[in-house]
């Protein structure tokens, strides 16, 4: 799956043409719709609130990403995220975080290990209250302020990516207290290690815990764990355009 360009103004969140592009690939990633549902220009222009030219854009960047097919003369239709591309993202990731992990023991800051030491310290409380959604924003920080700390833009923007390809899954396997826990003392031993500056322990550890993440996948499932849905969640299509 091809990742667009760093420098891309559609990954700018803030402009309207990011926001367009940003809420067409959450509902893809999130399987609101199907695999080679057709992605109407004026039907989902009419939803956002927006005009087609946004919508065509965004469509664009998302056949650049592998999401979706824009067939001439036809239209656009979803391709979504396989159970194999599930599968090789996270044998990718577990490459990635290790190199991460390795990278951040030269780069991290201060601010960033109190930062982490924070994050670890609210998911063990939140693990111990079964507050899944707060449990499931931790994990997503802790990741994500790995990535930043590696010091790379290029890394990170990758990782963040690939991060996001796969969220739906993650945070169904994160909805155990069983494997939410045994995720936080990974999360825990990874930092100690960068905080040593141990290059080869760091990269060891967190490539084992995407390895770990893949053998709880496999355990529970994955065309299961891609088929839940949140019950009682409820998104409004609209966006707001006062930027």
């Amino acid at each position: 799956m091809n990742n667009y360009n760093v420098s891309n103004e559609t990954t700018d969140k803030y402009s309207l043409r990011g926001k367009v592009f940003y809420k067409i690939r959450e509902d893809i990633l999130a399987g609101n719709y199907s695999e080679k549902d057709e992605l109407k220009e004026a039907t989902i222009s009419k939803e956002l609130g927006v005009s087609r030219t946004p919508v065509r854009e965004a469509l664009r960047q998302l056949e650049l990403e592998g999401l979706v097919s824009i067939i001439p003369n036809k239209g656009a239709y979803v391709n979504g995220i396989t159970a194999k591309d599930i599968y090789d993202i996270y044998v990718i990731r577990s490459y990635l975080e290790g190199l991460c992990a390795k990278w951040a023991c030269e780069n991290i800051t201060n601010e960033q290990i109190e930062e982490l030491d924070e994050i670890i310290y609210l998911s063990e409380f939140h693990i111990q209250k079964r507050h899944w959604d707060q449990i499931f924003e931790l994990d997503n920080r802790f990741h994500l302020a790995m990535y930043k700390a590696c010091g790379s833009r290029i890394l990170e923007h990758i990782l963040s990516d690939y991060h996001h390809y796969v969220e739906r899954v993650r945070k169904n396997t994160l909805s155990s207290e069983e494997r939410a826990g045994m995720a936080s003392e990974e999360h825990k031993a990874i930092l100690q290690s960068v905080r040593d500056k141990d290059e080869q322990l760091a990269e060891k550890l967190a490539n084992e815990h995407i390895l770990k993440s893949i053998a709880n996948i496999k355990h529970q499932g994955l065309d299961k764990l891609m088929q839940k849905r949140e019950q009682g969640y409820e998104e409004t299509s609209y966006i707001n355009v006062n930027i």
